[in-house]
Order: C-alpha cells, then sequence, then structure tokens
C-alpha cells in the first residue's frame, strides 16, 4: 500500500481499487448518518415525547368524556332537589303574610316591638332577600318562644341575623334569664323566585355581563 501513488489512483491494482472504494463508500455511509440520518433520529425521538404526552392527554380527556354523562344526572339531580327546597320557601305573594306573621309571633310571645321595619327586597340569581329592622324587648324565655314559634310557621322561614346586638336593657343587671334584654339589628329573610321573575333575573344577569364586555 505504501507504493499505491493516491493522485494516479487509477494505475492502482484492481485490489487496492476495490478496496479503497469499499472505504470511501463506508465514509460517505457514516457522514450521511452524522448529518443527515442523526438529526433524523432527535427528530424522532421528540415526535415519540409528544406522542407519549398526547396519548396521555387523551386517556384522560377519555376518562372524562366517560364520567361526564354520570356528571350531567348527578348535577341535574342536585338542580331538581334545590328547585325543591327553593319551593318551601314562601312565594312573592306569600311574603307579606310572612312579614305579618313574623311581627304576629314577636308579639304573641311577649315580646315588644319598639321597631320592626321590613326594607326594600332585593333580588339575588335565583331567590330575593328582604331586610327587615327591629328592635325588640323581652326576656330570655320570651326570645326563646319567638325563635320556636318562628321554626313552627307553615312556610318554611330564614332568618339571618345582621348587625346584631343583644344586651341587657338595664346595663347594671346584666345578661340573666329573667332579666329584660333588648336586641337590635337587622334580620334578613327569603323567598323563591318565580319562573318570570328568573327569566327577568337571568336577562339583567346577560345584560350586565354584555356591558362589561364578557363574552
Amino acid at each position: 500500500m505504501s507504493e499505491l501513488d493516491f493522485n494516479n489512483v487509477g494505475d492502482w491494482p484492481q485490489r487496492a481499487r476495490i478496496v479503497f472504494c469499499v472505504l470511501v463508500g463506508l465514509f460517505i455511509a457514516v457522514m450521511a448518518w452524522l448529518l443527515l440520518i442523526g438529526d433524523k433520529r432527535e427528530a424522532l425521538g421528540e415526535l415519540e415525547r409528544q406522542e407519549a404526552q398526547l396519548r396521555a392527554e387523551f386517556e384522560r380527556q377519555q376518562t372524562r368524556a366517560v364520567n361526564l354523562q354520570p356528571l350531567r344526572r348527578q348535577l341535574a339531580q342536585m338542580e331538581k332537589v334545590l328547585q325543591q327546597m327553593l319551593r318551601q320557601l314562601p312565594s312573592k305573594t306569600e311574603m307579606s303574610d310572612l312579614i305579618i306573621d313574623i311581627s304576629q309571633t314577636s308579639l304573641s310571645s311577649g315580646l315588644a316591638n319598639e321597631l320592626f321595619q321590613p326594607g326594600a327586597e332585593l333580588p339575588k340569581e335565583f331567590y330575593a332577600e328582604r331586610p327587615i329592622a327591629l328592635r325588640m324587648v323581652g326576656s330570655y324565655h320570651q326570645f326563646g318562644a319567638f325563635v320556636s314559634g318562628v321554626a313552627s310557621l307553615p312556610r318554611v322561614v330564614i332568618l339571618t341575623m345582621h348587625d346584631i346586638d343583644l344586651k341587657p336593657k338595664d346595663a347594671k343587671a346584666g345578661v340573666t334569664q329573667r332579666g329584660t334584654l333588648e336586641l337590635s339589628g337587622t334580620v334578613k329573610t327569603y323567598r323563591y323566585l318565580d319562573d318570570e321573575e328568573m327569566a327577568e333575573q337571568e336577562k339583567a344577569t346577560a345584560e350586565a355581563e354584555k356591558r362589561q364586555g364578557r363574552p
């Protein structure tokens, strides 16, 4: 091989030329693999990783899709139960009578209504609340009888207390079972919205969201 002239490969013996061509071919093949196939393998590896991620995401979405229908049925049942519970609240036509019943219950319990003033009704998403400013005076047992009397009214009555202050009428006597107490503040009672009111409420909500630029 040391006698071979690389400047005149054509004069080499046939065996030497074959070996030389084979070596050149191998060199070209290796370079092609490094330059072309190597990059493709990296791209292939990235695609395989993306495929694994997409497959995992598909399996998660498929699991959600399988559970979606039972969840929808459960949601429909919960909405039905909620509507049934709301229907147990007073209606629009019953609200005035209910407020009178609450006032009469306090009087029949022996409480003195120094203030009992219903405020303006405030509609919410699916119900309406009515605040009542009050100031009642009576004994510990009379307040207990009032609470019991409200709970026994024919309709479900929900009273929530806001800024309530309960204190002894005579500051020196303190809070005792026989002492006179004064309760002042605001309570709120609630009623359900009928279908027409619900439609108006949904329309008002949609218009408000539209004004705020929501889709």
